[in-house]
């Protein structure tokens, strides 16, 4: 699919291309996978298993290696949206997870770890699922030598932590402390749901890995001098406001004089992260998700049903296509939808070299662009009344 066949699939004017094509040409691509999916049991396991192969195949990703998928369990375990699980509107499905776990142990990973740091919990990664009614069972069932890792805690070894440095010197901090689960991986799998976010614009398999920095390092109340034995509170003190610099045992920013608003930072941290701990496949979930925001907002956001999933190995040439898939442009930069109040994390990714945004220059595998549009903005601002649970008007 060219670039004239996106803009004509959503009805645009067009957009601006900012980049000359000399740069965009020598920028990484790979092909993306769309698919309609409609539930999370063997429907999602067929669909995932054809998209994988469209992308030439699990084996050779993973086979012998050791995986680790970060999932997205963003928020309090209290958090509904609605009556909804939160797998089925702001989480990642359990059974999702299940199924992309099975997938690769079929495909010959040896060792598969599922990761995710749960905001302030100090305890295991599998008390805080059974605490919010997220069954681990449907993972650690799924195949043999399946591992669940809280990676805001130190990591049980010697090294607690390992320093990740940002290639090209890095846009925010050079170098970020995370978790030593993470520098065990071969394989790096990041899977999020497709979700708006208040402060981000978006939030697909890039912006999930916002949630790899330790809150023991980056999280509210750390020490001044090294990282806390447990997390206290979120990321807004280091990571939104720059109101202050992680412990000295850790890298701190490059320019403490930049601005100090969310809309500034947080893209140029994930975009950071991006080139720091590469995504090798990013898994994105609009089987059910939300529409507003990226956590339950009461009269903001609102439970859908698009039924697409959309897979890639490159994490920007993914969140580029899910995005056009949301009846967003991918080009777009601060003060245009769905940047009105900060920048454009895929292109700070791009400039960083990780991968393009411009969909002239992505292979899409299985189902068009065109045919699977889901336009999250049809459905108003905050306060106007929203469509039940299912598509949007056409």
């Amino acid at each position: 699919m060219n670039r004239r066949q996106f803009m004509s699939g959503l009805g645009a004017a067009g957009f601006a291309m900012i980049q000359p094509a000399r740069l965009r040409a020598s920028i990484p691509t790979a092909p993306v996978a769309i698919a309609r999916c409609h539930s999370y049991g063997d429907e999602f396991v067929a669909a995932a298993g054809k998209m994988f192969d469209q992308l030439g195949g699990l084996g050779r990703l993973v086979k012998g290696k050791t995986v680790t998928i970060k999932i997205n369990l963003t928020g309090v375990e209290t958090a509904r949206q609605e009556f909804f699980p939160q797998g089925r509107t702001f989480w990642t499905h359990p059974r999702m997870a299940g199924g992309v776990v099975h997938l690769l142990n079929q495909a010959g990973a040896r060792r598969i770890r599922v990761v995710e740091g749960p905001w302030i919990w100090p305890a295991s990664l599998e008390e805080f699922m059974l605490k919010a009614g997220w069954d681990p069972n449907l993972v650690l069932s799924a195949a043999p030598r399946v591992e669940l890792v809280n990676t805001n805690m130190p990591y049980k070894s010697s090294k607690p932590y390992t320093r990740f440095p940002v290639p090209h010197g890095g846009l925010l901090f050079p170098a970020y402390d995370l978790n030593t689960a993470y520098a065990e991986s071969d394989v790096l799998v990041s899977m999020s749901k497709i979700k708006e976010h208040g402060t981000a614009g978006v939030t697909l398999s890039i912006k999930n890995l916002f949630g790899v920095t330790p809150t023991t390092i980056y999280g509210n109340r750390v020490p001044v001098d090294e990282p806390a034995p447990r997390p206290y509170a979120g990321r807004n003190e280091i990571g939104h406001s720059g109101s202050r610099q992680p412990p000295k045992s850790s890298p701190p920013e490059k320019d403490p004089s930049t601005p100090r608003e969310g809309g500034y930072r947080i893209p140029r941290i994930v975009a950071d992260l991006a080139a720091a701990v590469p995504v090798h496949l990013a898994i994105l979930d609009g089987i059910e998700t939300i529409i507003g925001a990226e956590l339950p907002r009461p009269g903001t956001t609102q439970a859908v049903r698009p039924g697409i999933l959309v897979a890639g190995t490159n994490a920007v040439t993914t969140d580029a296509v899910a995005m056009a898939v949301m009846g967003l442009d991918p080009m777009a930069d601060r003060g245009t939808a769905p940047f009105e109040t900060c920048d454009n994390m895929l292109r700070l990714a791009e400039e960083l070299g990780v991968g393009t945004r411009d969909l002239s220059q992505i292979e899409v595998a299985g189902t068009p662009i065109k045919d699977v549009v889901f336009k999250f903005r049809d459905y108003g601002g905050p306060r106007q009344r929203r469509p039940p649970f299912g598509r949007p008007p056409a």
